[in-house]
């Protein structure tokens, strides 16, 4: 087994005991929104029907619910309950494209923007879908392998701007936030949206597919050998604003895929800020312990004044 999934399952899922439910449902009061009218394009078999699991390894004292097998994508809107300043941000999870950390880097996220006026637009989208081969250890970087993961973001990223009047969110103020394979996500989106990953289904798709500005925490997947860029995040200078965090010691994906996205997007003069820390690990979202880099979210917070997401009263 790949030591990737080795990690994850130790990190997220312990294989010793789950409680285990039907589908992934959001707090009551909310309800999830289909992202597409019909058939999702890009479409890949799942192994059987969704399932939510709980683990009983802890991370930051507390287990994390993990969802497999989705193969209908959702958002569920969270709004500000005051202090809106129109910002939004779609919130992909992270899970090795193998499932979704659906709390530790999903509602927890909405827990935290909310509050500071930002809409979150968390993300369910489909797994499994892998961007490699695990079986043979190879790196293809088909692009195709992880269609219907990039589809759901673009799609969410549309949506989200379709019905920006109604969820008071100022279209020009969508973001991208991502963590581990979800980071990866948030390269690709951040980096493919000119290309036409689907056939447009409905008036939705005529919105743009751009995030606004992006945040991947601990990605994955962004180099070929730990030294090049992956060749499927063409990084230009139009790429945008992006905030990269990462630990030294993540042992699961590396210090070096924040190091070169950060030097491919300075290279091309795309605005971008990173931060590295000794120590940290892996998967770790929001749960704050004993280590600095679990305060991220307070630079997080600054990054989005500086660039003019939120006003810097909200730091």
């Amino acid at each position: 087994m790949r030591p990737f999934l080795v990690a994850l399952v130790v990190a997220l899922a312990s294989s010793a005991a789950m409680a285990e439910t039907a589908t992934w449902q959001p707090a009551e009061g909310r309800s999830q929104i289909p992202l597409w009218p019909g058939q999702p394009p890009n479409a890949n078999a799942v192994p059987g029907p969704e399932s939510v699991k709980t683990g009983t390894d802890l991370i930051g004292g507390k287990p994390v619910t993990w969802v497999t097998n989705v193969s209908q994508p959702t958002i569920t809107v969270y709004s500000p309950a005051s202090g809106n300043t129109g910002a939004a941000v779609v919130v992909v999870p992270g899970g090795g494209f193998e499932g979704l950390a659906m709390d530790l880097e999903g509602t927890e996220v909405c827990d935290w923007l909310t509050p500071r006026g930002v809409t979150c637009v968390l993300l369910k989208y489909r797994v499994p879908s892998a961007p490699y081969d695990w079986r043979c250890d190879c790196r293809p970087h088909n692009l195709a392998l992880s269609l219907p993961s990039l589809a759901d973001t673009q799609r969410a990223l549309r949506l989200v701007r379709a019905r920006a009047a109604e969820w008071h969110i100022d279209p020009h103020k969508v973001g991208v936030l991502g963590f581990s394979a979800g980071g990866f996500i948030v390269a690709e989106a951040s980096t493919n949206y000119r290309k036409r990953i689907y056939a447009p289904v409905d008036a939705v798709d005529k919105e743009s597919a751009r995030p606004d500005f992006a945040l991947a925490i601990y990605p994955g997947h962004l180099t070929t050998d730990y030294r090049t860029l992956n060749p499927n995040i063409p990084v230009t200078k139009d790429t945008p604003p992006t905030f990269v965090l990462q630990a030294e010691d993540d042992h699961v994906d590396g210090a070096n895929q924040a190091l070169v996205y950060y030097t491919a997007m300075t290279k091309a003069e795309a605005p971008a800020e990173l931060h590295l820390y000794a120590h940290g690990g892996h998967a770790f979202g929001l749960r704050p312990t004993a280590e600095p880099i679990t305060h991220w979210p307070e630079l997080a917070e600054k990054w989005l004044a500086t660039i003019g997401m939120i006003p810097a009263e909200t730091r």
